[in-house]
This record gives structure tokens, sequence and C-alpha cells, in this order.
């Protein structure tokens, strides 16, 4: 064993990791933003929590709204969630999902809209949320689950290791599936 740098410790604990997406709306703005930390946190209710940056344009749509679509990206939207993750919809006439040639499809239980490209996808209802350092807990209650029929790989944050088959890397990321 050795000391390492946290940036290090996190590239091996988190690596490879499916990609998530945050999906919202709120006043007719609406915005997708690539997430670094989901997961389940009840079977019943089902529930999962996410983790957004108060920065980030998305976490003020989750905020006023209370819901979210999560949405899991498949191998074929490498480009989409590097744009998604690096562009701001913020500005007023922003169109995450025009740039990034993505179908926003209506959901079911929730204002914020479905990804018709993505795999698979759970609507969301804010239950609780606590601020931690930088970043906002949002605690939810899956209200509906989606998944492409046929069902698709999912498109993973992945690091130098084998077993990978790398898709995309650009600005620091690398995207990839498992093979």
């Amino acid at each position: 064993m050795k000391p390492v740098a946290l940036p290090e410790f996190w590239k091996f604990a988190t690596r490879p990791s499916i990609v998530t997406w945050a999906v919202a709306e709120h006043e007719s703005r609406r915005s997708i933003c690539p997430l670094g930390w989901w997961m389940r946190t009840s079977i019943s209710p089902p529930m999962v929590a996410i983790s957004v940056a108060p920065a980030r344009f998305t976490h003020g749509l989750i905020a006023a709204s209370g819901e979210f679509v999560l949405a899991w990206p498949g191998e074929d939207l490498a480009e989409a969630t590097l744009y998604c993750g690096t562009h701001s919809a913020r500005k007023p006439g922003a169109d995450k999902f025009g740039e990034a040639r993505l179908t926003a499809s209506p959901a079911e239980r929730v204002r914020a809209p479905l990804v018709a490209e993505c795999a698979a996808q759970l609507e969301c209802r804010v239950a609780a949320r606590c601020e931690t350092g930088d970043h906002t807990i949002f605690a939810a209650e899956v209200l509906c689950a989606w998944m492409s029929d046929p069902p698709r790989r999912p498109l993973c944050m992945v690091g130098p290791s084998a077993g990978v088959e790398v898709l995309l890397s650009a600005a620091g990321y690398t995207f990839g599936v498992l093979r």
C-alpha cells in the first residue's frame, strides 16, 4: 500500500461506472445533466438519490419543480453525453435536446421529459434533499420505469483497464462499454 491523492483514488474506485443523466424541466426551461453520483436508497417505496452541484442549471430546475427523470444513455450517446456535460442550458434559448440531437418525449407521471434515445429511464418525485458540501443530494420516489425495446448496452465512464471498449475520449472524459 502507498498513500495516493484523492483524484487518483476516485478514478480507481469509481471506474467503470454506468453513465446517468438527470433530466429536468420547470417553467418551459429544461436541461440534461450527466451525473457523477446516483444510488438506490429504498426498495419499498422504490427510491433513488442523485447528487447535483448547486452551480448546475439542472439543480435549480429540480429544486423548483420537485421532480426529474433519471436516464441511462446507451452506447450510441457518448457524444451527446459529452455535449450535455460540457455545455449549460442556463442561457435563454439554449436547447441541449436540439444541440445534442435528442428527442424529448412526454413522461407519464412528471413534467420533465423522457429522452427517446436513452436505454432506460425512471420518473422521479423529490421526497427530501440534503446539502452536502458542494452538492445537494435529492432523494426521490420512483414513480415509473422505462426500458428500450430491445434492451441496449449502457454507456459507461471507463478508465484504463482491460475489458472495456473505448467509444469516445475527449475533454478529459472517457466513455465506453464493458466487453
